[in-house]
This record gives C-alpha cells, structure tokens and sequence, in this order.
C-alpha cells in the first residue's frame, strides 16, 4: 500500500482539486499502472471537515468530528498495489510524487492473503 501525505494540506483542506495539467499527468500514470497489472486499487480522499476519529484509549470511547487541524500529516490518498520487491514500489512511489508534487508517500507492505476479500 502507499499512502499519501501532501504538503500543501491547506489546499487538500479546502477542498482545492489539483491543476488540470496534473490530473492530465496523474490520469496517464494511473492508466498505465492499471493496464499493466501492477494497480489494483486508488483514490484520493476527501477533506477531514467531512471525517471524524473514533478513538479506545483506557477503555474510554471519544468520537471527534473533523477537522483535524492540528494533524500535521494528513492523508490525502491511497494506492494498493502489486509489485515484486520494496524497491519497486519506492521507485512508483517517487514517479508518483513527481507528478503529485511535495510531500510523502509511505510505503507499507500487506499481507499476502488478505483478512477479507469481497468475492
């Protein structure tokens, strides 16, 4: 899975779509990472204004309705996809962000077969 985390969290915030040229760009990335099998899944995520945080600590239960504005690292996507090695998914990963512009992506590895798959 990689996960991003944008720079410019004020613009996501707001609920600002990024420049037509970039969705141009990031359109032809997705195309081809999902033609070639390596996509299984991605989108973006909207404003933590529409979210909320369920949170179990000490055995209490407190709900917070967004937004989260002292979160520093908010995350504005996601992508789930299949790749041979951690290296291959940093190199997508930093095509990615050379399309998206400043900020992370973080890289995670899933298990192999997942705890629930939609039939």
């Amino acid at each position: 899975m990689m996960i991003y985390k944008p720079a410019d969290i004020k613009s996501m915030e707001a609920g600002i779509p990024p420049s037509q040229s970039m969705m141009a760009k990031m359109g032809e990335f997705i195309a081809e990472l999902a033609q070639s099998g390596v996509l299984l899944l991605t989108d973006g995520l909207q404003p933590s204004s529409k979210g909320a945080r369920v949170r179990l600590a000490g055995g209490k239960l407190t709900i917070t309705d967004g937004p989260f504005t002292e979160t520093k690292e908010l995350i504005g996507g996601f992508a789930i996809i299949r790749v041979n090695s951690k290296s291959e998914a940093v190199e997508l990963a930093k095509r990615f962000l050379s399309i998206a512009g400043d900020g992370e992506s973080e890289i995670r590895l899933m298990p192999d077969q997942p705890a629930y798959a939609r039939q």
